[in-house]
């Protein structure tokens, strides 16, 4: 059962120099254009009159870059196609400096219920540097105004190990963004992605990212902090009071179904995972032709689903469930990777319970190579489909 849907919105304002999303330069006549691309979208696919959700997550880009016309459009055509009143977390990414009053009001009209904020780093030069727009005021402003509206399921994103950065200077930030004591925190590690301006100062030796070691002694600072303030970590880059985990990524890191629309958008339904085109002019050609802008579609068959399983659930403190295992593959998990689970004890990178197989704190920072661990190599198991 699909119970989660991916709305993505392309446009930003400025586009950062470590964004490798899909995403082009707001202009009102390409927000119109693609709004009604995205109208055909849906439509096509959810053609029953209403589609009750779990969790609506419109991302992007920056959903809130559209003008007030565009996304009363955008949160109409949500609310025409999903049952919005009974969702139990309704999301809207946004940047600090976009929400005016009347947004957040029309937001809040159309059942928004949680604000994802793109916050990065609390010091105005270093998101200068990043090619932010916002400013720290910004943040200010736009979390006493949500609160004054009544919207305070709100969410703030951080970066660190960002250029030249140290561990003070990302202590400063943390200790800044928990003086607001929000319900969430997400932060990651700065990745240089190809096609991206950092990407280009890296590879000419223009731009130093603080070394491994620094980065590992950030990472344990941010758990130290936010456990600190209550903030407790359910996955290696999210923390959160009891009660206000993200119910949205907690879809994508429990393997389970979701709708993906949008320009470069993915979604992943009973055997297959569905990816949309990225380009504009390809997208808006193809979903005003059919409804189905579909650059791709990946057929997902056991093996793929129980190594995703593994991936994406161990990214979670609590780990995978093993009766959960079970009972998607009827197979235990020790059938499939005796060897991989005996080898990550020993290393001291992962732990088991009665029912759940977690990773340590030395296994979080060694993710990539413990997920390797868990590729299926069917020379040797084989897996009936």
């Amino acid at each position: 059962m699909v119970s989660s849907v991916y709305i993505h919105i392309p446009f930003c304002e400025k586009i950062c120099h470590y964004c490798d999303f899909t995403k082009f330069f707001y202009e009102e006549k390409m927000a119109d254009e693609y709004i009604e691309a995205l109208k055909k979208e849906i439509s096509t696919s959810i053609t029953n009159p209403k589609l009750k959700m779990k969790t609506i997550f419109v991302g992007g880009g920056t959903p809130t870059a559209l003008n007030y016309r565009q996304l009363e459009s955008l949160l109409k055509i949500i609310a025409d196609h999903f049952e919005v009143d009974q969702c139990e977390e309704y999301s809207f990414e946004a940047n600090p400096g976009d929400l005016d009053e009347e947004k957040i009001k029309l937001l809040k009209a159309y059942g928004v219920k949680r604000i994802s904020m793109g916050v990065q780093v609390f010091d105005d030069e270093m998101l200068e540097q990043l090619g932010r727009l916002h400013r720290i005021k910004d943040v200010y402003q736009n979390i006493d105004s949500l609160t004054q509206h009544g919207i305070t399921n709100i969410s703030i994103d951080l970066i660190y190990s960002l250029p030249n950065q140290s561990i003070a200077h990302f202590q400063q930030t943390i200790e800044e963004a928990l003086s607001f004591d929000l319900p969430h925190y997400s932060a990651y590690s700065l990745q240089i992605e190809p096609k991206t301006v950092f990407y280009q100062r890296y590879m000419k030796g223009k731009l130093h990212k603080p070394k491994e070691e620094t980065e590992a002694d950030m990472y344990d600072l941010l758990r130290n902090e936010m456990n600190k303030h209550g903030k407790f970590q359910y996955e290696i880059s999210n923390f959160a009071e009891e009660g206000f985990e993200s119910l949205h990524n907690l879809t994508y890191w429990n393997n389970d179904y979701y709708f993906g629309f949008g320009a470069g958008a993915h979604g992943y339904l009973p055997g297959k995972r569905i990816i949309n085109l990225r380009p504009f002019p390809a997208y808006l050609k193809k979903a005003n032709e059919d409804g189905r802008p579909v650059l791709h579609i990946e057929e997902i068959g056991k093996k793929e689903q129980i190594e995703e399983e593994m991936f994406l659930g161990l990214r979670k403190t609590k780990g995978v469930s093993k009766s959960n295992f079970i009972k998607k593959f009827q197979l235990e998990m020790n059938q499939v990777y005796p060897e991989a689970i005996t080898n990550l004890k020993q290393k001291g990178w992962v732990r088991e319970t009665t029912d759940y197989l977690y990773l340590t704190e030395d296994g979080m920072l060694f993710g990539n190579e413990v997920f390797q661990e868990f590729l299926i190599d069917e020379k040797t198991f084989k897996l009936s489909d």
